[in-house]
């Protein structure tokens, strides 16, 4: 299984997953189809599947070009979000077979959107699984809470997403890293892996290298949304619980000058 990663817009990600056996290939919020459709045609990859995490225009803007430009292609996304393009909706559990050898469960993960879906996709062996979360999690930070409660993107980010191997690797849909660090280290000040984190992010966007993917392991170490469950954080930010905290935290980051 290869995973490539196709910066699109101005700092958003689409990803094509591609099945090394029968080079069968799925697209991951492909915003900008053309961008897609030749990284696919460079490698030999045949496009099947469309994976979309949530309605927004910036991940689900492309489906429509994405279905007259590969006719036949199946359009997958929360089947509470009004999808653009979509053909097929991905309800929560749902499993889908690309090609031969990779397997992609679908996580619904509310809170951005209602409808949003997370993607965690293995081969068959179960090496080096991976979870494309769209707007749900960032590394080091999360989306807004859009269309949800804090209790939502508790248990998206903490119970579902936080459930899965902490090898898994986490392809987000922006490049908001360096940004979210900066704020991760105002929320824990003496938290080493977050402050080397950060010297190492700034350094990978200086050479205009991307921050993706980042480790649920890592998450839980840097990620003050997933950090919630731990008491001195709670106390830090005066929350008697995770879900308090998590509301807490995300006010803190919504009124942040930079």
């Amino acid at each position: 299984m290869k995973i490539i990663p196709v910066p699109s817009l101005e700092d958003n990600y689409a990803y094509l997953i591609v099945d090394d056996i029968t080079k069968e290939a799925a697209a991951v919020d492909p915003v900008e189809p053309e961008k897609i459709i030749s990284k696919a045609n460079e490698i030999g990859a045949n496009l099947k599947l469309v994976l979309t995490t949530h309605h927004h225009w910036d991940h689900a803007g492309g489906n429509e070009k994405m279905k007259e430009l590969v006719p036949g292609i199946k359009v997958f996304g929360g089947s509470l979000d009004g999808v653009s393009g979509c053909t097929n909706m991905a309800e929560n559990w749902d499993k889908l077979a690309l090609g031969s050898d990779v397997n992609i469960l679908c996580l619904h993960t509310p809170c951005h959107t209602k409808g949003h879906i997370s993607y965690f996709v293995t081969n068959k062996e179960e090496e080096e699984p991976s979870v494309f979360t769209g707007d749900t999690l960032f590394i080091a930070g999360c989306g807004k809470f859009f269309e949800g409660s804090a209790e939502d993107m508790y248990q998206s980010l903490c119970v579902t997403l936080g459930s899965l191997p902490k090898s898994t690797k986490v392809f987000c849909g922006h490049e908001y890293t360096e940004k979210n660090l900066k704020f991760a280290s105002s929320v824990e000040p003496d938290n080493m892996e977050t402050s080397q984190k950060l010297q190492w992010a700034q350094q990978q966007r200086k050479a205009n290298l991307p921050t993706i993917p980042s480790t649920i392991g890592e998450e839980f170490d840097t990620n003050p949304f997933m950090r919630v469950d731990l008491p001195e954080v709670q106390g830090s930010l005066g929350a008697l619980n995770p879900v308090v905290a998590n509301r807490v935290v995300r006010k803190r980051k919504d009124t942040r000058r930079c």
